[in-house]
């Protein structure tokens, strides 16, 4: 058996323990120095000598060492390494011309660092560390298979790359000017009036980058990419902040490259409705995160998430996951009719600036959790916000809300620029049940937040900062919950442990929850009802009273279009092809969510 052995740079604290680890090692007394310190004074753990025993793991007050027993075998497939004691990542994703390739798998297992090696921004290292690798040796390491000739291309410079970047925040510190401008320059292939139009980009054509939301950046993001001209595109998490109706817009427009224009495309994506439906086969990413990653053989979309949903592979005869994720077959009527209702609602409206938004009278019951669906900017956050008493309502006195329930609420845009540890962050916003062991075990073990109790706010990664911000606002006891796009940056698994947790915290606190999400699957699982909110993005929205779950989804789905059917294995939703039988069937019989 080989061995990793990583060491979490942000999490050691060696000031402050003294270096425990080197103090407990069982090879200490017999002279082997398994455990040194380094020249920035953080502990290097050498591999080859350790023993794997893991009192070094157990004893590290901080959480900061993991140790991992792999075959010999796989050992030999090491891609790519950072850093003495970092993470691993074994094998690649094989792209093909004219297909989409989809990548799934949890954050931190090394998706992005695929993305990256295949786009030649990052030179495989082939996991030596005291030497640089030369192009001719990565080459060699891949001979026999198809990225033997990606490689030598790409080092040659015969194979033109772009890459849509995860975390889109980055763009306007690095390109500045408005986005007609930017997308002006971008425009090699002459497609600019077309995104333009397809992208509806025209009310923020002269805007400058940097005062836009996070659906506006997205959009401008995925276009700048689309209009370069290149043989392999690749996109990390396209879906991120889009609505419903723009994701698949966005999944239509990437498909288009690789079916019509022949391009070959990698796409990383934690929304499986739009994986199964941008995606031509799939590589399951699986492993230890933070630790290293394995990237699976290719295999078909369906059968791909199906297996990672299972947690089995089976061409790699290997178990991912200890538990399998379930699907309903049918909206099931989670709380009957004559539960006690806990809040309610009259009609009522709002008007900021040149948005208007209407709303129906609706009531939650107790033990209810509530989906939020429609387009961004039609007032869904106005809604939340006016409940959790931020707004007042113009045509009705909803301040009673606030004044006769205690209400708890995540929302949309978090704060980064906290320089506090997390422990004290979720003390101050969730008080004394953050150190009660069934708040650990339900909520912040699951949600990995117990590891980042050390680590400052405003150091975390998009999704560890989110589940921090989703476990303070479950921390705090509450009446009302209110959590807006709580699954922003959160991985499929975290996605589906996250959808758990809310259930499971709500019906214990007799609490009602409302949850503003883009993911239909996560609604799918979780919600007893949709409000289904239409009318035009900016300009007037309506929300709907709180609607039957294969009610509120089939009116959504109609608005934009789309049509789901279940899997025959996993009855997880699948949109359907557009212009295929089902799709037509579906729309002629006016079941649009399934049959």
């Amino acid at each position: 058996m080989a061995r990793i052995a990583v060491l979490d740079k942000d999490n050691c604290k060696p000031k402050r323990c003294q270096y425990i680890c080197m103090k407990v090692c069982p090879l200490l007394k017999t002279g082997v120095k398994v455990i040194e310190v380094g020249e920035d004074s953080k502990p290097i753990i050498h591999e080859h000598l350790c023993l794997g025993c893991g009192i070094c793991v157990k004893k590290c007050p901080f959480k900061a060492i993991s140790i991992v027993n792999i075959p010999e075998e796989l050992e030999e497939e090491c891609v790519h390494r950072y850093g003495i004691n970092g993470f691993k990542l074994y094998r690649l994703p094989i792209p093909k011309r004219g297909k989409v390739l989809g990548i799934i798998g949890r954050n931190g297992a090394g998706k992005t660092t695929c993305l990256k090696i295949l786009a030649g921004k990052l030179k495989p290292n082939l996991g030596v560390l005291d030497r640089n690798i030369e192009w001719d040796e990565v080459i060699a390491f891949f001979r026999g298979t198809e990225l033997q000739t990606y490689f030598k291309m790409l080092s040659e410079g015969k194979l033109r790359t772009v890459l849509k970047i995860q975390d889109i925040g980055l763009i306007p510190k690095v390109i500045k000017g408005t986005v007609g401008k930017i997308l002006e320059v971008a425009d090699e292939r002459g497609k600019l009036d077309y995104i333009k139009d397809y992208f509806d980009l025209d009310p923020i054509w002269d805007r400058e980058l940097k005062v836009l939301s996070g659906g506006e950046l997205q959009k401008v993001s995925i276009a700048i990419a689309y209009l370069k001209d290149a043989d392999v595109y690749l996109f990390d998490e396209p879906s991120s902040y889009l609505d419903v109706y723009y994701r698949m817009k966005a999944a239509r427009l990437i498909r288009k490259l690789a079916e019509e224009e022949g391009k070959t495309v990698l796409v990383v994506e934690h929304d499986l409705a739009v994986l199964d439906y941008i995606s031509d086969y799939i590589c399951v990413i699986y492993g230890e995160p933070g630790v290293y990653g394995v990237v699976s053989l290719p295999r078909g979309v369906g059968v791909g998430i199906n297996e990672y949903l299972d947690g089995y592979l089976t061409s790699e005869n290997i178990r991912i996951r200890e538990y399998a994720i379930k699907f309903h077959l049918r909206p099931i009527e989670r709380l009957p009719e004559t539960t006690k209702v806990l809040v309610s609602w009259p009609n009522f409206e709002k008007k900021l600036g040149n948005f208007k938004l209407s709303a129906e009278a609706g009531e939650a019951r107790i033990g209810e959790v509530i989906g939020l669906v429609g387009p961004n900017g039609i007032g869904k956050t106005t809604f939340i916000r006016i409940i959790a008493g931020e707004l007042e309502a113009d045509t009705a006195n909803l301040s009673w809300i606030k004044e006769s329930f205690k209400i708890s609420y995540k929302p949309q845009y978090l704060r980064r620029d906290i320089d506090m540890p997390v422990y004290y962050f979720l003390k101050e916003l969730g008080g004394d049940t953050i150190d009660t062991s069934w708040f650990k075990d339900e909520v912040l073990k699951p949600l990995k937040v117990d590891k980042l109790m050390e680590r400052l706010v405003s150091e975390l990664s998009g999704g560890e900062l989110q589940a921090v911000y989703v476990s303070a606002c479950l921390a705090k006891e509450a009446d009302i919950y209110l959590l807006d796009e709580p699954l922003a940056f959160l991985d499929v698994e975290q996605r589906l442990r996250l959808g758990k947790i809310v259930k499971k915290v709500i019906s214990l606190r007799n609490a009602v929850a409302f949850i503003v999400e883009h993911d239909i699957i996560m609604h799918d699982l979780i919600a007893d009802r949709l409000i289904v909110f239409s009318g035009k993005p900016g300009v007037e929205g309506y929300a709907s009273k709180p609607l039957k779950l294969d009610m509120g989804m089939n009116m959504f789905l109609k608005m934009i279009d789309v049509t789901f059917r279940r899997d025959k294995k996993t009855m997880r939703p699948r949109v359907n092809k557009p212009g295929s039988y089902l799709d037509r069937y579906q729309k002629s019989i006016g079941k649009y969510y399934y049959i």
